[in-house]
């Protein structure tokens, strides 16, 4: 088993600082602001040849109310599930009694716990850590998360906390027994699972969950995953980070995405909400599908058409999410309906699902319509089909002419994957109009039976292997060539 290790402590002392530090990554967003973090952020990290597994959590006060309690329910279940917590304090600021109150809820859990002393960059760490040596800890550790002094040394502790012995040689008999399980074990991997039981990044499909603020993209990811795993709060802008989960359905691996809402630019004045959009627009680009969740009650609005767009010219599948439809009037469900059917003509291709997270209606039709668009973006295209589907296409609807010449569309290969690239040789097709390209789209879209994925068509001229040879001779060239002519049409 891999050993979890929980960073735990007051807000502000640091925690996703060392997070990014040990992870080396910069998956926690980190700013001088007390309570940025909030959900809980997992990573992994080696210290020598041992793997951990880090989460980093929210600040702990003791004094929570609002949103900060569900802060502190996060750090808790983090707590529960982690083999040794890393007990953050500021080095700089001393013991203070919210330390102790964390102190207490340690003990109270029963988790072997250490102290790290943080942020002792431009002071003596054997003065800034003095009075934490009354808390009792396991051990103690100074170090600056920010620039990595002490960090070094925290990890060989922890590497020599959790090494593992080296096991006694068997004897003959033992040997030939450990042989043949070994030998079990290697057919019994041979399926394309790893050692320690991961999946390959290639064969989960990371699933993106969208919207505006306050639509119920958290519930809906607890309520998809069974957990109170993030924070759900009835309050705009409750989620910050972006949160990557990985979880497992009926044999089929997902990493699921939880992101902060995406407001309308002039609406956006904080600084760490602008890190948060940037956060949200990464976890767009390193998705496979989108969930596009869409208020039901405040139906379709301009900042949902603008997201979905960027969703499509990102190249991401694509399915729509109309949330909290329980207890709607039937005329606005009418109304909605058409309202989408209407206006989102350029995202035709998506599923379009009508459900409440709160209640989990109609949340399990949502897997079928995230496989269905994950397998369409991924789908092999052979040649040949669709050059034949080229074909059809050009004898049922010719490309119209240009300055009197017809464009000739010769034949189609695929030219890529997430989302299907389809590329197409001829002649003159620099001057294929758009609606011919709309209709080559809906054409291949239709015969392949591609779901919930945007398609790309590009288009490649071929070169006239004749352009530009007739001047490049000379005159006198030009002139002896002119009299070979004269003379060949004699007879001479």
């Amino acid at each position: 088993m891999i050993p979890v290790i929980a960073l735990v402590g007051r807000p502000n002392v640091g925690k996703s600082t060392l997070f990014n530090r040990l992870t080396r990554s910069r998956d926690a967003l980190v700013a001088d602001i007390p309570g940025l973090t909030r959900d809980r952020q997992y990573g992994e990290f080696k210290a020598g040849d041992t793997r951990f597994i880090l989460i980093d959590t929210g600040g702990i006060s003791g004094i929570e109310e609002g949103i900060d309690s569900e802060m502190a329910r996060q750090s808790l279940m983090a707590l529960a599930e982690c083999d040794l917590a890393l007990l953050l304090v500021d080095g700089r600021a001393g013991l203070t009694p919210t330390d102790r109150d964390v102190v207490d809820r340690l003990r109270a859990s029963g988790k072997t716990f250490r102290v790290i002393v943080n942020k002792i960059d431009g002071i003596d760490e054997h003065q800034a850590s003095a009075e934490f040596h009354s808390i009792g800890a396991a051990a103690l550790h100074a170090v600056s998360a920010s620039q990595g002094r002490g960090v070094g040394q925290l990890l060989e502790a922890l590497e020599a906390a959790f090494r593992v012995e080296a096991p006694v040689e068997p004897d003959a008999e033992e040997a030939d027994q450990s042989e043949e399980t070994a030998e079990g074990a290697e057919e019994g991997a041979a399926d394309g699972a790893e050692a320690d039981g991961s999946v390959a990044h290639s064969q989960r499909a990371r699933v993106a969950v969208e919207g505006r603020p306050n639509v119920g993209k958290s519930t809906l990811v607890n309520r998809i995953l069974g957990e109170e795993r993030v924070v759900v709060y009835d309050q705009p802008g409750t989620t910050r980070d972006s949160i990557y989960i990985d979880f497992e359905r009926r044999d089929k691996h997902y990493t699921l995405i939880d992101t902060a809402g995406i407001r309308r630019k002039r609406s956006v004045h904080e600084v760490i909400e602008k890190f948060s959009i940037v956060k949200t627009l990464q976890a767009i680009a390193d998705a496979e599908v989108v969930l596009l969740l869409l208020d039901a009650h405040d139906g379709l609005v301009e900042q949902d058409v603008h997201l979905l767009g960027h969703v499509i010219e990102a190249g991401r599948s694509l399915v729509i999410v109309c949330n909290k439809w329980d207890g709607l009037p039937p005329e606005q469900k009418g109304a909605l309906k058409a309202d989408l059917e209407r206006r989102l003509v350029f995202a035709e291709f998506a599923e379009v699902h009508y459900i409440s997270a709160l209640h989990g209606s109609n949340v399990g039709d949502l897997y079928g319509a995230v496989d269905r668009a994950w397998a369409s973006s991924r789908r092999k295209l052979p040649t040949n089909r669709l050059t034949t589907i080229l074909e059809e296409a050009v004898a049922a609807h010719s490309p119209p002419l240009v300055n009197g010449r017809r464009i000739k569309l010769r034949y189609a290969h695929p030219g890529g994957s997430n989302p299907p690239v389809i590329v197409i040789h001829g002649n003159q097709t620099e001057s294929v109009p758009d609606h011919y390209k709309r209709y080559l789209e809906n054409v291949f879209r239709k015969q392949l039976k591609l779901v919930g994925t945007p398609l790309r068509v590009q288009f490649v001229t071929g070169e006239n292997p004749y352009k530009g040879k007739r001047n490049t001779l000379t005159p006198r060239q030009l002139y002896k060539r002119k009299r070979l002519m004269s003379h060949v049409k004699k007879g001479r």
